[in-house]
């Protein structure tokens, strides 16, 4: 026998609420509806935090880490998508209309979600294309230049070498320049530029350079990729050289750091052979009482 206490709950459950088409959305089938997706949406996040337990053995391996990321972070969107699809089905919701999804993306999109599309859809194409990795040292249109640590649905979490976490809207990697610093060879040539004194041998010059690149660790040497020292132009109080580099993963991926140390690396080879570092000098030229100065070399004359 019902009680008065089971009609009035059975009358809340059956509430009608809305239509979706020929179906009747109740209370009791929207509650069941949300308890059943955010299962759903749980369970694909799960199911991205076991994949990606695999990338802990890669760790060492960038680009297979990178993989990993990737069919995590796809098998997640699957999950949601196909998921919810049949879970909505099977509740009696039925979404195989197009014109009713459709119509659903019209309105969405009109009020205001065409950004947070365009920021999903950029995420897909990130994942498919691998034209930005997880791992990646990559420098933007907009300035930023970091370490990729994520690509999320809506954004791509980058990490400077000062640790300022920035959150980038993912259409900015597909519609503006990206340079990509790791993309293809691990190895990129660096150009540290530095002066000395007029009259400094120039074999001695390349001596200390080639000395001081030895002394940073990941700088190559080898047959196709050489340490070098160019003397570039005579400046206005320096014979102005260039050491060129090529420099690992490490090191590309820090190029401030990297730059500090080859130059404190170069400073100590110059010193060692007494090679003098050049600053600015002027000639003062005195004429009827007044005081010509003139841009001319290391001397200074007052005749």
């Amino acid at each position: 026998m019902n009680t008065p206490m089971h009609d009035s709950i059975g009358g809340v459950v059956n509430l009608q609420l809305f239509s979706i088409g020929t179906t009747v959305v109740t209370l009791g089938s929207l509650v069941l509806a949300l308890v059943f997706l955010g299962a759903i949406w749980s369970f694909a996040s799960m199911v991205e935090r076991g994949v990606q337990r695999m990338a802990v053995r890669y760790k060492d391996e960038p680009w297979k880490a990178s993989r990993i990321h990737m069919l995590s972070r796809l098998l997640r969107y699957a999950v949601w998508v196909v998921g919810s699809l049949l879970g909505l089905n099977y509740l009696g919701i039925d979404l195989t209309s197009i014109a009713l999804v459709g119509s659903a993306f019209a309105m969405g999109l009109g009020f205001g979600l065409q950004n947070i599309f365009s920021n999903f859809v950029s995420g897909i194409i990130i994942l498919l294309e691998r034209s930005v990795k997880v791992g990646d040292f990559v420098e933007l249109e907009s300035g930023v230049r970091g370490h990729v640590k994520e690509i999320a649905m809506r954004y791509t979490h980058v990490t400077t070498n000062e640790a300022l976490d920035i959150l980038v809207p993912n259409s900015e990697f597909i519609n503006d320049r990206v340079v990509n610093w790791t993309f293809g060879d691990s190895y990129r040539r660096m150009h540290i530029p530095f002066g000395v004194a007029y009259g400094t041998p120039k074999e001695l010059v390349r001596e200390a350079g080639i000395a001081a690149a030895r002394q940073v660790d990941g700088i190559v040497e080898d047959a196709s990729r050489e340490v070098s020292v160019w003397l570039l132009r005579y400046g206005d109080n320096s014979m102005d050289y260039e050491l060129v580099v090529w420099a690992d993963r490490a090191l590309t991926t820090h190029p401030a750091r990297t730059h500090a140390q080859l130059m404190w690396a170069l400073d100590d080879e110059l010193v060692r052979r007494g090679v003098e570092i050049p600053f600015p000098q002027r000639d003062l030229h005195v004429r009827s009482g007044t005081l010509d100065v003139r841009l001319h070399g290391p001397d200074v004359h007052a005749p």
